[in-house]
């Protein structure tokens, strides 16, 4: 999907997961929604109708691998 395709994205049928980092302690938490077709959101759990972050699903496996690497350290 083209950067330009992912502007506009219907999430209204995303599943929202918090990160497994979250903790239940209500402080910093990333959700995110992998199951919408062409595009990996992420948002900030405490604002759940503020904005998401859209991806592509490469863009997404390339700043995971990177976190799990330490190259973002």
């Amino acid at each position: 999907m083209a950067e330009k395709e992912l502007i506009g994205v219907d999430l209204s049928q995303a599943v929202w997961r918090k990160s497994s980092r979250s903790g239940d302690s209500g402080g910093n938490c990333v959700e995110v929604a992998g199951n919408l077709p062409g595009v990996v959101a992420v948002r900030d759990s405490k604002n759940p109708t503020g904005p998401a972050l859209l991806l592509s699903p490469d863009a997404w496996e390339s700043f995971i691998s990177s976190l799990k690497s330490g190259k973002l350290d």
